[in-house]
């Protein structure tokens, strides 16, 4: 199974701005996220993203949808608290990527890897506009869970600014939306964020 290190892009937007961030081979995931019922528009844009990741070599990963991930051949699914267990979905997708969201508890995860996720999630590390109400996690859990021995992701109102006290903290992957796609200039933000990685080595 790859190992996941570096900027995890996190998108429900236009193709533009994914083929900005995928061009900058800054990218180590996209996760594709909506969250609306429109089945069809979802599987027609995860389509899409799909075929941009493969031509890019970046593994394209669907967010909370299994059937979805199995529809679009994508390279695996990244599952919250409420999205079905991690057990049940590698039985569907033997050889895949499955990822799990954690929050703040450092249990969670444990429990995670037990039942065969490959990575896991921890945040909202930071307040995130995305999120606002989300659970805050302490930068302490990645010490924590480095014992797990899979690739640790940050997730929540990550920025440039404070990306390498979570770097520093023990995280692989920051998983960004808003500071990356958000940007005047996707791609260079997304290099920016790509540096921050090979300053950290």
């Amino acid at each position: 199974m790859m190992r996941l290190r570096g900027l995890y892009a996190i998108t429900g937007q236009d193709l533009s701005q994914v083929e900005q961030a995928l061009a900058s081979r800054a990218l180590c995931a996209l996760q594709y996220r909506d969250k609306s019922a429109d089945g069809a528009r979802r599987e027609r844009e995860a389509r899409m993203l799909a075929r941009l990741c493969r031509a890019h070599g970046v593994p394209f990963i669907i967010n909370d949808d299994v059937e979805l991930a199995l529809a679009v051949d994508a390279a695996g699914v990244h599952l919250g608290r409420d999205d079905g267990a991690i057990a049940a979905a590698r039985a569907r997708l033997p050889g895949r990527l499955i990822g799990a969201s954690c929050y703040d508890r450092l249990d969670l995860a444990e429990r995670a890897v037990a039942a065969g996720a490959d990575y896991i999630a921890f945040g909202s590390v930071f307040a995130s506009p995305t999120k606002p109400g989300a659970v805050r996690a302490p930068l302490a859990l990645f010490a924590q869970a480095r014992a797990l021995g899979v690739p640790l992701v940050a997730i929540g109102g990550i920025t440039l600014h404070n990306a390498p006290q979570v770097l520093a903290a023990g995280a692989d992957c920051l998983a960004v939306i808003s500071d990356l796609f958000d940007a005047p200039d996707v791609a260079a933000r997304a290099r920016q964020y790509g540096r921050l990685f090979d300053e950290a080595e």
